[in-house]
């Protein structure tokens, strides 16, 4: 639930930083938290790995 993997292989995630603490985030910046990201090329092989044994 944490992790979707894409048509094109890459892995979405949610940003992290967007639970609490949100009066001294800028407006634009927790808008920006709320979309999601993709992983780094460093992270993602080993989410991938985990996805796949998962299943």
């Amino acid at each position: 639930k944490r992790f979707k993997l894409t048509a094109n292989g890459k892995v979405k995630a949610r940003h992290a930083f967007t639970s609490h603490i949100l009066e001294k985030k800028s407006p634009k910046r927790k808008r920006r938290l709320g979309k999601p990201t993709h992983l780094s090329d460093h992270d993602a092989p080993r989410v991938k790995k985990l996805l796949r044994e998962g299943s």
